[in-house]
């Protein structure tokens, strides 16, 4: 018996063969330290989700943006409160955004930028092995995403033997 869902989270490229994409998409993928271009596809399908979700709103008002800012306000205010939107941007500017934006909200994105790892590799590697928490909860899922809100909660774990500053793995400085 499968414990997870069988539906498929993301979409494959319709063209798989396309040389300036798969140069695109391994880039990607290195910088953030994805496991695999499964995981962009995932973020790609959770932008597209985004978006259409922007345009339905849009829509609705037909292009009256005030009245899409009004009805769009708790789903504006939700990106806000993960960090894909910042605090001044609008309904319309989600139509804007790309696959990073959604790659930097990532558990694994976020360890790297506040120096708890010296790669997203590494990063991978800590959240997966049970060496870090957010908000003093175990978290084993570098894809997770963090809120605004928990940025400052995340640290090593207590009983971590990289809780120990002196640790050779920790990254410099920290």
């Amino acid at each position: 018996m499968t414990t997870g869902s069988s539906t498929k989270r993301y979409e494959t490229p319709n063209h798989p063969y396309q040389e300036d994409r798969i140069a695109e998409e391994s880039e990607l993928v290195g910088r953030y330290g994805l496991q695999n271009k499964e995981e962009l596809w995932r973020a790609q399908s959770e932008l597209r989700n985004y978006r259409r979700e922007a345009r339905r709103l849009i829509g609705e008002a037909q292009g009256d943006l005030e009245a899409a800012r009004a009805a769009g306000s708790e789903f504006v205010e939700s990106l806000q409160r993960a960090g894909i939107l910042d605090e001044t941007e609008t309904i319309s500017d989600v139509l804007s955004l790309d696959e990073t934006d959604v790659l930097e909200r990532r558990l694994q994105t976020v360890v790297y930028r506040q120096g708890l790892a010296n790669t997203p590799q590494q990063a991978r590697q800590f959240i997966v092995h049970g060496h870090v928490t957010v908000a003093g909860a175990r978290v084993t899922k570098p894809a997770s995403q963090v809120q605004v809100h928990e940025e400052d909660a995340i640290e090593f774990d207590d009983t971590s033997p990289l809780a120990d500053e002196l640790h050779p793995e920790r990254a410099e400085g920290q």
